[in-house]
């Protein structure tokens, strides 16, 4: 209980304070925030009053490597301020962000710090008690792409579903959304096509960082039981919701290697569920959707300002009748609903789809107004 006294500190502290508009306009990630005591200001409060009661609790961190304070990642940060580290929980791609999309990741030990390695993406998707059993404190800083399917966001899920049972207190160090400027895209149908690829009443693009994503997920009730995670989101400062075209310092996972990947990739990931490519395994993955010869090439061409069904719609065009789609059910995964491979096959126009989702859409961004923390 002494341990977790400090710990308690912090949360009344973070949860107090408001994110304030920047002064300036240098980006400062959440990490940077939280762990940078050389005199910088958040708000109104010294953000070293925040910092402190952090080192003298015990740590896990779900982490990657995206996960950097400056051009110093986040784990060795905390061990050159003597803070415990006890683990790292790390999600889809690894710790090291080098494993493909949906590829088993296994338990490790971290080779540069000797720190246990948990993957949240082979053997369990949630952290057990047991993993959290010498954990007073988790601290979550990954790099999100605002996109239903990237599976981060269903990590996060997890991993407060798990604080909240443990009775951990969480804290998310707030990172940019690169497709953050807009809302688009069909409403996932829990009922029918919940998975680990969509588990949330979200749009395909939703429109908020990963902090504020955590304000949803516990202020809406979808933790298991209704449950709450104590929560705490270190927000950034200098940061625009309507910037576009945001280049993050480190790739987020293998296949999105620059900004028009991760632009397009809303758009393109949908063709997983087809028997089309999107460039995995060439030198320009996200950037080219190819049926054997057929090739629809995207690098040269500006990424569209929302999530568009051009490419899906075009390629299902040119691709032989009835060898587009794959027999099983996970484009209805992505799509997040069982109708749009039926209004596609059926030829409807964009436009036509687009009403058909518009409603839940419009719903959405009524519930997603109340967790933002970026105007």
């Amino acid at each position: 209980m002494k341990r977790l006294l400090p710990i308690v500190l912090l949360l009344m502290l973070l949860g107090s304070c408001h994110a304030q508009p920047a002064a300036r306009q240098v980006l400062r990630t959440g990490a940077e925030e939280l762990l940078d005591c050389k005199g910088h200001r958040w708000g109104h409060e010294d953000v070293c009053a925040f910092a402190q009661p952090v080192y003298m609790g015990r740590l896990a961190v779900v982490a990657n490597q995206t996960s950097l304070v400056g051009n110093t990642h986040l784990v060795d940060t905390l061990l050159a301020s003597d803070v415990v580290v006890t683990k790292i929980f790390c999600p889809e791609h690894g710790f090291r962000g080098t494993a493909e999309a949906g590829a088993h990741v296994d338990n490790s030990i971290d080779s540069k710090t000797g720190i246990p390695i948990v993957s949240l993406y082979g053997k369990n998707k949630k952290p057990t008690q047991e993993q959290l059993a010498d954990v007073d404190y988790v601290l979550f800083d990954l790099q999100d792409v605002g996109c239903r399917f990237y599976t981060y966001i269903s990590t996060l899920h997890y991993v407060m579903e798990a604080c909240a049972e443990a009775g951990i207190p969480l804290a998310v160090l707030d990172r940019p959304n690169p497709n953050g400027h807009y809302v688009d895209g069909p409403v996932l149908d829990t009922a029918h096509y919940r998975s680990f690829v969509g588990m949330h009443p979200v749009p395909v693009v939703y429109g908020m960082t990963i902090g504020e994503y955590a304000r949803m997920i516990n202020g809406e009730g979808w933790l298991k039981g209704g449950s709450k995670c104590n929560l705490t989101v270190v927000p950034m400062q200098g940061y625009k919701r309507d910037s576009v075209g945001y280049e993050l310092p480190v790739p987020p996972s293998p296949n999105l290697r620059n900004a028009h990947a991760i632009a397009l990739y809303p758009s393109l990931c949908l063709f997983e569920g087809t028997h089309c490519g999107v460039g995995r395994g060439t030198g320009y993955p996200f950037e080219r959707v190819s049926y054997g010869s057929d090739t629809l090439e995207l690098r040269g061409e500006e990424a569209p300002a929302a999530f568009s069904l051009r490419y899906l719609m075009e390629m299902y065009r040119r691709v032989p009748k009835g060898k587009f789609f794959q027999k099983s059910n996970f484009f209805e995964k992505l799509a997040g609903n069982g109708d749009l491979r039926k209004q596609i096959s059926s030829g409807m126009s964009e436009e036509e789809i687009r009403a058909t989702w518009q409603p839940a859409l419009d719903e959405f961004k009524k519930i997603r107004e109340k967790y933002l923390i970026y105007k």
